[in-house]
């Protein structure tokens, strides 16, 4: 772990020498994913600090939060559902274009290439039997870590300097703590409610009705979203390991590839977004990014997007992916289970020597 943060500050500080966007996030996602390839040791960096980081995220966009985004909200709930509905279809044509030239099975193809999050997916193609638990890992990894990284550079000409927050007051370290420890507290309900992502939703959740009674709480200092960028660039950079390289060289293009293809029509969609909607680049990207509504919504604040539009529409994803595309997602699995049983006993009927 000391390692990773060593590393990790390196990371940061030479982004943001060289003027990179998001430099306390990507250095250190670049300068993990890079260094664990050559470092003998074992880096380790656990999910608690990643869910300490979008506890963080999650109070300064609860902070940001305006009801008036709700307004128009039919419309916007149509336009989200036919975007979503679209990127799926592309999704599955994608998945048999990977079964075609990776020679991956179908199940597996689908599971890869599904725009959920990582966990979800991962979990899901665990609970599945037939499915290559390492090349839907892979392909997930890939696809998380290609957007995080890419996008940034591709909406550098439009960044616009995202606000840095309050500035370091010691007498604010206290209500700060106090603040940060009791939404950590709330995700507890967040959990047993089953809300997703818990960590980062159940703190925006519970700013939100904060503000709602007109409970005032102090802003989050510029340096705390730096940290909490950092414990989420490093979490990310150490997800894709070494011995994902060993899965056999079609695999790695195809899982870049899709990765890339994917980011192409979530761009296009994104253009839809500044042309109908009048939404800036940025803000329009980072909603119909398949990156994950965390890390989506980090970018946001960082680059100075429209936070709250980004996270409305992860959400939406989110919410889509978990109630429909998941679902048909099993039964096609289940369909896919019962042609292959068929076949099998087509087969062994063959082979006790049923008449030709």
């Amino acid at each position: 772990m000391g390692l990773v943060t060593i590393i990790s500050l390196i990371g940061a500080f030479v982004f943001d020498f060289l003027n990179f966007p998001v430099p306390w996030m990507l250095g250190p996602l670049f300068a993990v994913l890079i260094s664990q390839f050559f470092i003998k040791y074992e880096l380790y960096w656990p999910v608690q600090l990643r869910n300490v980081g979008l506890i963080i995220v999650g109070v300064s966009i609860g902070q940001t939060f305006q009801f008036s985004v709700f307004a128009g909200m039919g419309w916007l709930i149509f336009f989200m559902l036919i975007l979503n509905v679209v990127l799926v279809i592309i999704s599955v044509l994608m998945a048999f274009g990977v079964q075609k030239i990776g020679n991956v099975p179908l199940k597996t193809a689908l599971t890869c290439t599904v725009p959920g999050g990582l966990g979800q997916i991962v979990l899901f193609a665990e609970e599945e039997k037939d499915i290559d638990l390492a090349v839907v890992t892979y392909f997930h990894v890939v696809r998380v870590i290609s957007i995080v990284m890419l996008i940034p550079f591709v909406l550098s000409g439009h960044v616009v300097q995202a606000e840095g927050g309050a500035g370091f007051s010691v007498n604010e370290i206290i209500p700060i703590l106090l603040l940060l420890l009791a939404s950590g507290a709330t995700v507890w309900f967040g959990k047993k409610l089953k809300i997703p992502v818990p960590f980062f939703l159940t703190p925006i959740l519970f700013i939100i009705v904060l503000s709602f009674f007109s409970v005032e709480t102090p802003e989050l200092p510029g340096y705390l979203l730096h940290i909490a960028q950092l414990l989420m660039g490093a979490y990310i950079g150490l997800l894709l390991k070494p011995n994902m390289i060993k899965l056999g060289k079609k695999v790695l293009l195809l899982g870049v590839g899709s990765a890339i293809l994917l980011m192409v029509a979530t761009f296009a969609q994104g253009l839809l977004l500044i042309y109908f909607l009048d939404y800036s680049l940025p803000t329009s990207f980072l909603s119909t990014a398949a990156g994950g509504l965390d890390q989506m919504s980090l970018l946001a604040t960082a680059i100075g997007a429209d936070v709250i539009t980004v996270t409305v529409f992860q959400m939406f994803r989110l919410l889509f992916v978990f109630l429909l595309v998941l679902p048909l997602l099993k039964i096609a699995c289940s369909m896919i289970d019962k042609r292959q049983l068929n076949d099998g006993m087509k087969l062994k009927l063959n082979e006790k020597g049923v008449p030709k």
